[in-house]
């Protein structure tokens, strides 16, 4: 038999693989089709024993009970499920995520595991060992899986993440290795099955293993465990809690009494195994899948113990040792020690916390006693990860509405659970950790939010905030922890506090927003700070200019409650110097500069948020927090102030001073009219005002934003006596526009322009200016957008002139008023399904486009020309085909959605060909 490793193929074959290939895979453990074929290897009984006891499978454990006559390692009921969804995914060429949902010990990495091994010869499978490493290598690798053997050998890669966060941006960095690539392909390149963990329990179309059996499951077990007792007797057997803890279905009973030597336990006199057995209790508890390096289990057991050196760590453990299992994942690593089982670990945590032995004072001990080793080199890196999970990683909250947005825990699981003790002891732990490490910033930044959170010392807060600032300094997001720090401590203050002191604390606020707005604009903003690598977000920090829009309001609220006189002076209707003997403190000029600047500030800030919110959002299928725009609107409000003029003119200060009240005063602002729902009447107000200062000033960007305006007032149905045909015809005959002015002309510009069914595009080169305007998208937006999806604007609709401008909300009520509001996708508006554009009011209202996509783009003629386009689905770019789609544009350019396949079979076959 053929001893060379060997990869399946699409059609059944397999193809065999040579060194050079092997060794390109640094960051996948792949698995292949012929894994142990012709080796002939043993799984030795403790190895089985380890797995029934608690210790992950490897894959010679599945080899192994494949070939015995056995009824083989339990698949839970989920598992013919996610067999099925995985292979439905081979359909359509591109690239898919399958979730797997388990809560801690319920089997969820086994059977992940398990599901590789059944598909390892229909499927390339692997798993990706490092989830923290750069999506590109990862997406490298996985293209090189599946091209491997090259053309005629291609097979979908079915790839195992056990980290959510690297999900979308590995899916798009495949989708641009494989362009780069120009690789041909009618399968997808990769099916990525993550494995999540999920302690509480979820109801969604995934799917979810919990801890608790079925039936079905049930009597699995019973037959599992009578084949066991045969093989290795009860004594043995009583020892596989792995095991045990599932076929007693989760019995509290069971891990209680597999726990009682902890009751043996007490705070005083403690032996060092007691004391290993409470670290890796409270590890395992709140960090599923840590563990502890055998190494550093002997060399802490090592001071107590007179035994042979040779002697195990289980066997060191005495009483303990049932309860601990130590396994090697391959050759290649250090053997680990973890708790048996999770729900062991959280009872034995419990336990020692009824006997005086808190989680406080085991973390304490823990970070006392472990990280003694790093100055002499012992320091491992994956311990350090362990405890920055345990002390600082906070989890989602688990919300009913599952549109209500995404919303962290304010601390980790562990520190909520010390502040049942005593909030004095959570910041005792985090502060220990933080003197322990002192290079790492993340540490005194939970510290600082504690402090300021919770025991509301904003002294002590502001002082650990500055030490992580120093130790991460020019990380944008541990810079927000002082802003945060100062501008909560502003909100605390209470009546009984001077205007002086509120602009103390607000100034200081300000200027460390400030400080955080310059290092997020520099660039530097990194998730994590490590021993050796950093990964830097791929997100903008705009926290800081929101921080600032925070502390303006509360200075506003809190200023106008001392003295009435400081609304004139913060909606600069007079000045500060002007009303000091009103406000009878002539200290308060010091601060002069800032109360002058902060209308100014803001307004910069509050335009920053309306193109931020109009143009993009977190993703395809989630948006921002409400309160972001609500509060900004409200704020910008207060400081833009009450109209001094006679109601109804229309003089150039009023129509100014009603756009800033409307925060209207930009191209963005305009638009974000239509997402606040304006009636008719309004925006026709706002498009007055337009006009009036449009003529005053002849400004191209004041033209272009009556005009916006103008398009806007009518998608809601307003008649004007005057078509502003004249002025529409004039801009788009003006001077060309080039990369220099902003993305908005270019927008306004190329809907204007762009030509009907009837017409060619003239002299107006379409191509040219899509790409003009990319590069203005780029120099204006591309690292405030960079990782968010830039939502619809416009599509081109049916109709003649302005009228066939269609504006994204209005299709948006289309779809509501089709539902009468009871249809939950309508309540999405989820644009990854392009649901709307199923609805026969849309596509009534819309003009269909034909084109064709190849190359893994798609293309637009108009006239003699092919236009490329943007698509909003990736996934409709695999098949070369001619399609038809609707068109939308976005602040970058046009954009294909619902891109739908027109070709007959055997015309596809002729493109491919």
């Amino acid at each position: 038999m053929e001893a060379r490793p060997a990869l399946s193929t699409a059609k059944g074959h397999r193809i065999y693989v040579e060194n050079e290939i092997r060794d390109f895979f640094s960051l996948l453990d792949v698995l292949y089709a012929n894994q142990f074929e012709g080796d002939n290897p043993t799984l030795t009984e403790q190895g089985e024993k380890n797995f029934y006891k608690g210790a992950p499978p490897n894959w010679l454990n599945f080899h192994i009970n494949e070939r015995k006559a056995s009824s083989g390692i339990i698949k839970r009921d989920g598992f013919e499920k996610l067999k099925e969804e995985i292979q439905d995914k081979r359909k359509l060429p591109a690239i898919f995520t399958v979730k797997l949902f388990h809560q801690p010990g319920s089997g969820g990495t086994t059977m992940a595991m398990q599901m590789l091994w059944d598909l390892r010869k229909t499927f390339r499978c692997a798993v990706l060992t490092n989830s923290s490493s750069e999506a590109t290598k990862v997406a490298q690798e996985v293209v090189h899986l599946f091209t491997a053997g090259g053309l005629g050998h291609q097979n979908t890669v079915l790839l195992l993440i056990d980290d959510e966060q690297i999900l979308d941006n590995l899916q798009e960095n495949i989708m641009m290795t494989v362009k780069e690539q120009n690789i041909v392909t009618l399968m997808p390149v990769a099916v990525l099955l993550s494995c999540v963990r999920k302690d509480t329990q979820l109801q969604n179309e995934n799917v979810f293993l919990q801890r608790k059996l079925s039936e079905n499951e049930q009597q699995k077990f019973n037959e599992k465990k009578e084949e066991l007792s045969k093989r290795y007797g009860e004594k043995i057997l009583n020892g596989f809690h792995g095991f045990n803890i599932m076929q007693t279905n989760f019995s509290e009973e069971y891990i209680n009494d597999a726990c009682q030597i902890i009751r043996s336990c007490s705070k005083a006199h403690r032996p060092l195994k007691a004391q290993l057995a409470a670290f890796l209790s409270l590890l395992n508890a709140y960090v599923p899948g840590s563990y502890l390096l055998e190494s550093q289990c002997l060399d802490f057991l090592q001071e107590e113990s007179c035994d042979f050196a040779d002697i195990s760590v289980e066997d060191k453990m005495h009483q303990f040792g049932h309860l601990i299992v130590t396994f090697q994942e391959d050759e290649r690593t250090e053997r680990k020690v973890r708790m048996a089982h999770p729900l062991i670990a959280k009872c034995c945590t419990e336990l020692l916390a009824t006997k005086g032995v808190t989680r406080s004072d085991t973390a304490r001990n823990f970070l006392n006693n472990y990280y003694r080793y790093e100055d002499h080199g012992k320091f491992p890196p994956c311990l350090l990860r362990f405890v920055k999970d345990m002390l600082t990683k906070r989890e989602f909250k688990t919300k009913l509405d599952p549109n209500s947005g995404l919303e962290k825990e304010k601390f980790s699981k562990l520190i909520l659970d010390i502040q049942q003790e005593s909030k004095v002891q959570s910041a005792s732990v985090l502060k220990v950790a933080s003197n322990k490490f002192p290079h790492d910033p993340f540490f005194p930044q939970a510290l600082a939010r504690f402090y300021y959170i919770e025991l509301k010392l904003y002294n002590l807060a502001e002082m650990w905030a500055k030490r992580a600032k120093q130790r991460g300094p020019q990380n944008s997001f541990i810079a927000d922890t002082l802003g945060q720090v100062h501008k909560n401590h502003l909100k605390s203050t209470g009546e009984t506090s001077s205007p002086r002191q509120v602009l103390q604390i607000g100034k200081k606020a300000i200027e460390a927003f400030k400080h955080e707005e310059q290092l997020a604009e520099e660039g530097h903003q990194m998730d994590t700070f490590g021993d050796e690598a950093v990964r830097f977000s791929n997100h903008f920090n705009c926290r800081g200019r929101f921080g600032f829009i925070q502390v303006c309001n509360l200075l506003y609220d809190l200023l106008m409650q001392k003295n009435e006189s400081w609304k004139a002076v913060l909606t600069k209707k007079v000045s500060l110097g002007s009303v000091l003997e009103e406000l009878d403190d002539n200290k308060l000029h010091r601060f002069n500069d800032l109360v002058k600047n902060l209308k100014g500030n803001f307004q910069k800030n509050a335009e920053f948020f309306a193109a931020y919110l109009t143009f993009s959002k977190p993703s395809i299928e989630r948006d921002d927090p409400q309160y972001i725009s609500e509060e900004t609107y409200e704020c910008q409000k207060k400081f833009v102030g009450d109209s001094p003029f006679a109601e109804g003119s229309l003089i150039m200060p009023q129509c100014m001073h009603e756009l800033q009240r409307h925060l209207a005063t930009t191209f963005a602002g305009v638009l974000a009219c239509m997402d606040r729902e304006y009636s008719v009447d309004l925006l026709k107000r706002i498009t007055e005002c337009w006009k009036k200062i449009w003529s005053k000033t002849q400004s191209k960007s004041d033209v272009a934003n009556f005009i916006l305006a103008y398009i806007l007032s009518r998608n809601l149905g307003a008649t004007f006596p005057n078509s502003p045909e004249a002025l529409i015809q004039s801009f788009k005959q003006g001077t060309p526009l080039d990369h220099s002015d902003p993305p908005e002309q270019h927008l306004l510009a190329l809907l204007l322009s762009w030509p009907t069914e009837t017409q060619d595009n003239g002299s107006f080169d379409l191509s040219q200016q899509i790409q003009k305007m990319g590069r203005s998208y780029e120099n204006a937006y591309l690292k405030y957008f960079r990782s968010r999806y830039l939502q619809p604007l416009f599509f081109i609709g049916k109709g003649q002139g302005l009228d066939r401008l269609v504006h994204r909300t209005v299709l948006e009520q289309l779809v509501s008023d089709h539902s009468h509001g009871t249809d939950p996708d309508c309540q999405k508006k989820d644009w990854r399904n392009e649901y709307m554009f199923t609805v026969d009011n849309v596509k009534e209202r819309l003009i269909t486009f034909e084109g064709v996509v190849r190359n893994y783009r798609v293309f637009l003629p108009i006239g003699s020309n092919q236009i490329e386009i943007e698509a909003n689905l990736q996934r409709s770019l695999w098949k070369p085909r001619k399609v038809s789609f609707f068109l939308g544009f976005t602040i970058r350019g046009p954009v294909a959605f619902h891109i739908q396949t027109k070709t007959l079979e055997r015309e596809l076959r002729e493109l491919e060909g």
